[in-house]
Order: C-alpha cells, then sequence, then structure tokens
C-alpha cells in the first residue's frame, strides 16, 4: 500500500551501501509485483475497452520495471543471478521429466508474451 501520508518516507538521508542497495531492490521488486496484481484485477474487473487497453498497458510496463530490476539485482549480487538460474534449470528438468521439450518452451514463452500483448 502507498505510504503517502509521509511525503519523506522514500527519501534516503545517506548513500547507502551495496548490501542496502539490494534489500532496497528486493522491496522494489515486491512492490512492482504488487502493482502488476492490483492493475491486473481491474482490467479483469472491467469490461471498458479503453480502460482495459490503458491499465493493461501499464501492468505490462511493471512487468517490464521487474524485468528492470531483477537485471540490476542479477548484476549487483551474483548469488541472486545464480539462485535464478538454477531454479529455472530446476523447472526446465521437471519439464522433461514431463515430456516438454525445450521446442514447447519455447513456444510456451512466446504464447506467454502474446498473451501478455493482447490482454
Amino acid at each position: 500500500m502507498p505510504s503517502f501520508a509521509n511525503p519523506y518516507s522514500g527519501n534516503v538521508n545517506k548513500k547507502i551501501s551495496k548490501a542496502e542497495l539490494i534489500q532496497a531492490l528486493r522491496i522494489d521488486i515486491a512492490s512492482e509485483l504488487e502493482a502488476i496484481y492490483l492493475y491486473d484485477a481491474h482490467v479483469l474487473a472491467t469490461d471498458d475497452p479503453v480502460a482495459k487497453k490503458v491499465l493493461a498497458d501499464i501492468r505490462n510496463e511493471e512487468m517490464e520495471h521487474v524485468g528492470e530490476l531483477t537485471a540490476l539485482m542479477r548484476y549487483l549480487d551474483p548469488s541472486f543471478a545464480e539462485f535464478m538460474l538454477n531454479g529455472e534449470g530446476e523447472v526446465k528438468e521437471m519439464m522433461e521429466e514431463l515430456g516438454v521439450k525445450e521446442a514447447d518452451i519455447t513456444s510456451i514463452s512466446q504464447s506467454v508474451g502474446s498473451l501478455i500483448e493482447d490482454k
């Protein structure tokens, strides 16, 4: 939830360390994920085509922000990058165990991409 009641809540009164920046980025990522959830709820709750289009566009921009922040996290914290890649590898292994081929995984990614654009 926004904390607009205190106009200074987002101010940082010092240069922060790398560890503090990484912690702040985790909060930023969580905030972007929350925004995606809220905009998507609004998209699903209206039949107005203009509202749907605008809100979906804003939601998609928030998803891009998650990607940008995640890329920054991977740069600042190599162990984060390692955990992300390990998690991705685990999912691919499970999909392969279920008979989902690499080509199918790529197809799924492309389908999800087009669904996001259409939503």
